[in-house]
């Protein structure tokens, strides 16, 4: 069974996050308020990115420079297991155990998200949803752990706020879903906490309270093996 290994901690530095697949940055500002450096990766432009950026692709990114990094965030992309592409006859690549692979290859701990039609093809994966961290929007995500990473499943809410149809304004006392073509950017940017992203990129990104939690269990148990640069 693979260990956890410990992060590279060096006195003053911030223990180095790597957020493939990182489109406009939910994942990279939830793991920054957990505490870590982060760079993201996509092949595509990512202008509206607040972190450190390289346009590149993602498996062959981690495969040369995975282990330069402490905990690793994949994102895949999800069109290939999403509802509303499949309906609409388009095709995809499935990502998701290439990525694996190029991520055994590092001997760094990660985890790989993506949505609910993904799971069959994640190991175990752990699920998070909106109520677990107060936000009001049920947008279920799934995280496989990997590389010694543990990720306990959170208790589960009920869901007892009503949702508003797909795409439709959210009217009062109703939770958003934010996909497709939604209306009220300005106030999913609020629910979600993603401020600086536009409509694309809400719809696909994972809240940044996700990834701080995860980013806060990574660095719970990934510290006790530090290796501490004099």
């Amino acid at each position: 069974m693979t260990q956890p290994t410990g992060i590279r901690r060096v006195r003053g530095q911030r223990p180095r996050l790597l957020d493939l697949y990182c489109c406009q940055g939910g994942a990279g500002k939830g793991y920054d308020d957990a505490g870590f450096d982060v760079t993201g990766v996509d092949k595509d432009p990512q202008p509206r990115y607040p972190y450190r950026f390289v346009q590149a692709d993602a498996i062959a990114f981690v495969l040369e420079h995975g282990a330069e990094f402490d905990f690793i965030h994949a994102s895949c992309p999800c069109q290939h297991d999403s509802d509303c592409q499949r309906i609409q006859g388009r095709e995809h690549p499935d990502l998701i155990a290439p990525t694996r692979a190029a991520l055994e290859t590092t001997g760094r701990p990660w985890v790989i998200e993506n949505v609910g039609g993904a799971v069959p093809k994640l190991r175990d994966p752990v699920m998070l949803c909106g109520p677990m961290f107060g936000i009001d929007t049920y947008r279920h995500r799934f995280f496989e752990a990997g590389g010694g990473f543990r990720l306990d499943q959170p208790d589960h809410p009920a869901h007892t706020v009503p949702q508003a149809k797909m795409g439709r304004p959210v009217p009062q006392g109703h939770f958003g879903q934010f996909v497709g073509n939604f209306s009220g950017v300005d106030h999913a940017r609020r629910v979600m906490g993603v401020p600086w992203m536009n409509r694309d990129g809400i719809r696909e990104c994972i809240p940044p309270a996700y990834a701080e939690h995860i980013g806060r269990a990574a660095l719970t148990q990934l510290t006790a093996g530090l290796e501490v640069a004099a």
